[in-house]
């Protein structure tokens, strides 16, 4: 009998060492969420969005192994009566932390849109988890000594919860859509017009004319501060966040967009879309929808309360009974709680909707100046030159441009170390004179590898070794989307070339003359030929031409960030599907063959990407490839050498029209990405293509304004 007792009482303390450990790390987990979880919006480093996507799934499972302890720690058997007393007070007060924890912080609630999906997974668990809570209470009830303050916390963590669950089912498709649909409408009485019409021979004035929805702005030329950023940014994103569920809107709303937008400087649209995508990315992703409405600040006003009433209460209460471990423990996660807490309201004051609110209650002329003030105040801490660094949370968007040069990635298929180490085994070969053996024994894997029918395996293995490779990233500059804005806007204005970017058809006309036109106009039937094809092309003309000018530079920037989305991120190129992919590989084949047979042969060349663009260029291009080699091969490589020379003779021209088509590439790419891609993207550092999506939307260049009024109607009034 000594034995077992010995037993169970070792067990015991193994139980509560764990559970001591398991409620510690969940505490940890919640404090690493809360700041390092909106960064991943500014930042594109995967290794950063991994640790999140960790974190996130730990801390829920975290606390399922809690609970389970706690059930199991009060049914076991080898407690004193005063031990068993005492722990199970504690246990019926650390309960209720793990339900705040469940909550969750206000800066994460979806790792990514699919968690959204997911809520009714979560209600379940919030219903099992409130349950098991208030089973590990009643065990204790009704002679504990925290019973009050279990019961403060259980309000809190209970309200923390039920808010995490509603942000996600508000941020899912079908909640974010129902939450969108206006009240069905019959329209005026088509019936009872048409009868009237019939008897008086004329259309009677009282169906309705327009509805105003002019937006009166700041004026125009006028720089925007930071404040009117926001207010506009609010406004817009009201309107019309109905794209993310495939709505469609009116015709005079992109009418009253368009007007605003084009009397803007490039500088301030794209930081009006960059607060409005912060907009989208709070709703989908944080509780910010929630929080922010009467009844979120009324529940968070309860849930703040309890939980500093229940510091309160702990606080002065006898704890002899209590061990001095768990006291401690105690405090910590009492300390945690209000901590966060004080972060989060902090967070929820200075954040973009709560300057938002403000700016809207000061045009209904409430309140304006004391609005004004806390404004100011706001914006000084979110400022970049604020002591409190919370604009490293507050920031938008990573502002970077990844980058994937296809001749520069197949020069250098491997990480340099393995290149190092293959030049090593190179030269070791040559100078022992065994490089035959060597090149014999590589044919001889490749040959075994396809014999055991595991070349595929053997591929899989490179491109890993490629993604290995550190992408060369180009920051987002004002120049930059100042070209984007000023193209935009001059195609917004002109019906025919709006057509043309829907369609995919890339013809940089504004500078050329029509036979130069057409002539590249059929070489970009396709959207997945023409960006191979443009980004060859824009590549050799580069590294021939080695001119100061800023439309050069930016044609690289957008060529090698367009190649980027089609290989890293094809679910943003949505047209880049089946022949796309086809394109791409034999390209990639072709363009391999050209360096192994042209370029890999001359040892002593200095293998540099101008010195492969010679080459190419060298080739004799007479003939088209498709009357040479026939359309087995989708290959590309030799068209775009063809491309090149047509865009040399352009002189001085040439850079203007190749910067204006990878506008015109980037714009249809935007366009024809489902919104839901564009939404997954914020979560992961943000991309310059959903803000180009966001600008074509407001200048009119996407499909969703298609609402018109009936002309019977519109003639009547």
């Amino acid at each position: 009998m000594g034995k077992l007792k010995n037993l169970a009482g070792a067990n015991n303390s193994s139980m509560k060492r764990n559970l001591r450990m398991a409620i510690l790390a969940s505490l940890s987990l919640q404090v690493f969420l809360i700041f390092f979880g909106p960064i991943r919006k500014r930042c594109s480093k995967w290794w950063i969005r991994k640790l999140i996507w960790l974190a996130y799934l730990a801390a829920d499972l975290v606390v399922d192994y809690a609970f389970g302890l706690m059930v199991q720690a009060q049914s076991s058997s080898g407690w004193s009566d005063s031990e068993a007393n005492a722990y199970g007070d504690l246990l019926a007060f650390w309960a209720p932390f793990l339900l705040l924890h469940l909550g969750g912080p206000d800066t994460v609630t979806a790792v990514a849109l699919e968690d959204n999906e997911l809520w009714g997974r979560h209600l379940l668990s919030l219903l099992f988890q409130v349950g098991t809570a208030g089973y590990v209470f009643y065990q204790s009830f009704p002679n504990s000594k925290l019973i009050v303050p279990s019961i403060f916390l259980f309000i809190g963590g209970t309200i923390k919860y039920i808010e995490r669950t509603c942000a996600l089912y508000f941020a899912s498709f079908s909640g974010f859509r129902r939450s969108l649909l206006p009240p069905a409408q019959a329209g005026p009485n088509y019936a009872e017009i048409m009868k009237q019409c019939a008897v008086t021979g004329r259309m009677s004035g009282t169906t309705g004319g327009r509805l105003s929805y002019r937006h009166v702005g700041a004026e125009e030329g006028k720089s925007l501060d930071d404040r009117t950023v926001i207010k506009e940014a609010f406004f817009y994103f009201t309107n019309f966040k109905g794209i993310l569920v495939d709505l469609i809107f009116s015709y005079h709303k992109e009418e009253d967009s368009y007007e605003f937008f084009t009397i803007r400087t490039a500088k301030d649209a794209f930081r009006i879309i960059e607060a409005e995508l912060n907009f989208f990315y709070d709703v989908l992703y944080t509780k910010a929808a929630i929080v922010h409405r009467t009844t979120g600040y009324l529940l968070r006003a309860i849930s703040f309360g309890s939980i500093v009433a229940a510091f309160a209460c702990f606080y002065v209460l006898n704890k002899h009974d209590f061990h001095e471990y768990d006291i401690q423990i105690t405090y910590t996660l009492l300390l945690g709680a209000v901590s966060l807490e004080f972060v989060a309201l902090g967070l929820l004051i200075c954040s973009d909707w709560t300057i938002a609110k403000i700016g809207t209650s000061e045009e209904h002329r409430r309140s304006q100046f004391r609005g004004s003030i806390f404004i100011k105040f706001f914006l000084m801490v979110k400022s970049e030159s604020s002591p409190f660094a919370l604009h490293m949370i507050c920031a938008r968007w990573s502002r970077s441009l990844f980058q994937y040069n296809l001749i520069e990635f197949r020069l250098r298929k491997w990480p340099k170390w393995i290149e190092k180490i293959l030049k090593i085994l190179i030269s070791l070969g040559k100078w022992l004179r065994i490089e035959k053996i060597l090149i014999s024994l590589g044919e001889w894997f490749i040959s075994l590898g396809k014999w055991l029918r595991i070349e595929k395996i053997l591929v899989s293995l490179g491109e890993w070794l490629q993604d290995l490779k550190s992408e060369r990233v180009e920051p987002y500059s004002e120049e930059l989307g100042e070209l984007i804005f000023k193209e935009l806007e001059r195609k917004a204005s002109f019906w025919e070339e709006r057509e043309l970017i829907r369609e995919g058809i890339f013809l940089g006309r504004k500078r050329t003359d029509s036979s130069c036109s057409t002539q590249m106009g059929k070489k970009t039937d396709m959207f997945c030929s023409s960006l191979l094809l443009w980004h060859i092309a824009t590549e050799l003309c580069f590294n021939k031409d080695e001119s100061e000018n800023d439309h050069r530079k930016f044609s690289k920037v957008l060529s090698d960030y367009m190649l980027h989305l089609m290989i890293k991120e094809p679910d943003l190129m949505s047209v880049v599907v089946g022949i796309g992919q086809i394109r791409l590989r034999d390209t990639c084949a072709e363009l391999d063959r050209f360096l192994s047979q042209y370029i890999f042969i001359e040892s002593n060349t200095n293998k540099t990407e101008k010195y492969v663009c010679e080459q190419l260029l060298d080739v004799p291009t007479t003939e088209k490839p498709v009357d040479v080699k026939g359309d087995k091969s989708k290959s590309v490589l030799f068209d775009a050498c063809i491309l090149a020379k047509e865009l040399e003779e352009l002189q001085e021209n040439k850079w203007e029209i190749v910067s204006e088509v990878w506008v015109e590439l980037l714009a249809h790419a935007a366009i024809n990405c489902r919104p839901y891609m564009h939404a997954q993207q914020l979560s992961k550092g943000g991309e310059l293509v959903a803000l180009v999506w966001l600008l074509t939307v407001h200048l009119g260049l996407s499909e969703q304004f298609q609402i018109t009024r009936g002309e019977i109607n519109t003639r009547a009034n």
